[in-house]
């Protein structure tokens, strides 16, 4: 989700929300996006924009969809959205904890790029613990599992981390 400005979240949450509010199905074609997609979809554009406020609500919205319907895929990024958050709140062990369920449920599931994403989350955990090395080491494994899905802008985006601490 290519959101960089604030404004862009501003739109993007706005739409998000009001799709909430619709009345859900029958539609005449397809279907429409079931909650725990939009949740999902807003606290990883919370988490991109290091949005807390945000990031909390919409991880507590998701985590409660997902354990409601018992739904391990959303839980789990609802876990990797909650270890951002915690991160970003100085919450080291919370974060860790959070971020950690997320890599086992996502291993579990055999998620690759999922996988990747919460390798990159923990390596930003270790940057915010001034740890460069243990970093260096979940870049690394990020990359793997980027590169294995030829994930083109998460592989740039983690060359380019990597690089700095090289």
């Amino acid at each position: 989700m290519p959101l960089q400005a604030g404004g862009e979240f501003a739109l993007v949450k706005e739409k998000l929300e009001l799709a909430l509010e619709l009345s859900g199905q029958p539609v005449k074609r397809g279907t429409m996006a079931h909650r725990h997609i939009i949740y999902m979809m807003l606290a990883e554009a919370a988490a991109q924009l290091a949005d807390l406020p945000a990031l909390r609500h919409y991880a507590a919205q998701l985590e409660k969809l997902a354990i409601q319907d018992d739904h391990q895929p959303y839980l789990a990024i609802a876990h990797r959205a909650w270890g951002i958050a915690c991160r970003l709140d100085g919450e080291y062990l919370d974060a860790a904890d959070r971020l950690q369920k997320a890599l086992a449920s996502f291993e579990q599931l055999e998620t690759q790029w999922q996988i990747g994403r919460t390798l990159y989350e923990m390596a930003q955990l270790n940057l915010a613990q001034s740890n460069p090395a243990g970093a260096m080491e979940y870049f690394s494994r990020a990359l793997v599992a980027f590169e294995a899905l030829g994930a083109m802008p998460d592989i740039q985006r983690t060359n380019e981390d990597l690089a700095t601490l090289a």
